[in-house]
């Protein structure tokens, strides 16, 4: 069993992207009961400057291709290249994270390799189907994130997915390879740029649920725009974010890029103070990994109070000020 991942460096930084570190461990993980490989590709301009990390969660080989003229992404000249190294390798898996550039190039290799991709993966296991052994199982959130649905490709090698960011996280306990990369030869070729980058204006950089201990979110049960303003004031007291519900997202309580579960963000803080959130499975999966659960809600049944580690019934417009209070004079 062997599983590529490409890697990925933040162009901002320099530094190996989260998602391709949460990968390596998991490509590890997966191959592991089969003395496996869990093998990188990078292509770029240079390594990425802490690409050892790759090696501590568990990637056992890097295969690298530089170039200068690979600062930027140009998709036909990196499938080109992926594409050899795939070939070369012929793995059973490749994972690509699903960042803008994993949604750019698993596609046009999935074609150039006429094989099956799926999207925003948000589990992965190996299992036996059938007499064909074992293949990939990929899991991902469907019809709205309303059901979650397990895809195989049974007949095509190799098996690809992407993967969400923040969904696999390594544990504390880290293989500890040893660190092994080899550059691959191939002849670079002129035709395959074919546009040209004048300037690169960065985007805002969107909220990163995983540098905060504290996540105070609001659901549909807040019951307005204006309600909402509690839960921001209960995440500035605690010094923390503000996540949402889908629902609370779909009524237009906070925006898009607060959302927490299935369709959102998946995120695992110290503390997690769900208020006026049902407790969908939808959004129990974006959050059941939190280290502490808080939830308020009126309904004594409601669904989150089944993972809660402490659950207060009772109108979040009444709680909220008194827990404020409280924070205050503490």
């Amino acid at each position: 069993m062997k599983i590529i991942v490409f890697i990925e460096k933040d162009p901002r930084t320099g530094a190996l992207r989260d998602v391709s570190i949460e990968l390596a461990y998991k490509a590890y993980s997966l191959v592991k009961p089969f003395q496996g490989e869990a093998v990188g590709v990078f292509v770029g301009d240079e390594l990425p400057e802490d690409c050892e990390k790759a090696f501590q969660f568990g990637l056992h080989r890097l295969v690298y291709y530089l170039n200068a003229k690979l600062a930027h992404l140009h998709s036909i000249a990196y499938k080109n290249i992926i594409q050899a190294m795939i070939e070369a390798e012929t793995p059973d898996i490749v994972l690509f994270g699903a960042t803008h550039t994993g949604r750019d190039l698993a596609p046009l290799l999935a074609s150039a390799l006429k094989t099956g991709l799926t999207a925003d993966c948000t589990q992965l296991h190996i299992d036996e189907y059938k007499s064909r052994g074992p293949i990939l199982y990929q899991v991902r959130p469907a019809f709205g994130g309303n059901i979650l649905a397990t895809i195989i490709t049974p007949e095509q090698r190799p098996m690809m997915a992407t993967v969400r960011e923040g969904v696999m996280l390594p544990p504390e306990t880290k293989p500890q390879h040893p660190i092994r990369t080899e550059p691959f030869a191939l002849r670079f070729q002129e035709q395959w740029i074919i546009n040209e980058f004048l300037s690169v204006a960065p985007k805002l950089t969107k909220i990163n649920f995983n540098r905060t201990h504290i996540i105070v979110a609001g659901g549909a049960g807040v019951g307005s725009r204006a309600n909402f303003r509690l839960i921001n004031q209960l995440a500035d007291a605690f010094g923390g974010e503000v996540g949402a519900s889908r629902a609370a997202v779909d009524f237009g309580f906070a925006p898009k890029e607060r959302q927490i579960g299935q369709t959102g963000a998946v995120v695992r803080p110290k503390l997690y103070i769900a208020c006026g959130i049902s407790g969908s499975i939808q959004h129990r999966a974006g959050m059941d990994e939190s280290q502490k659960i808080m939830a308020i809600n009126s309904d004594p049944q409601a669904p989150i109070f089944s993972i809660a580690h402490l659950g207060i019934v009772g109108d979040l417009k009444e709680i909220i000020p008194v827990l404020l209070q409280y924070l205050k004079e503490a």
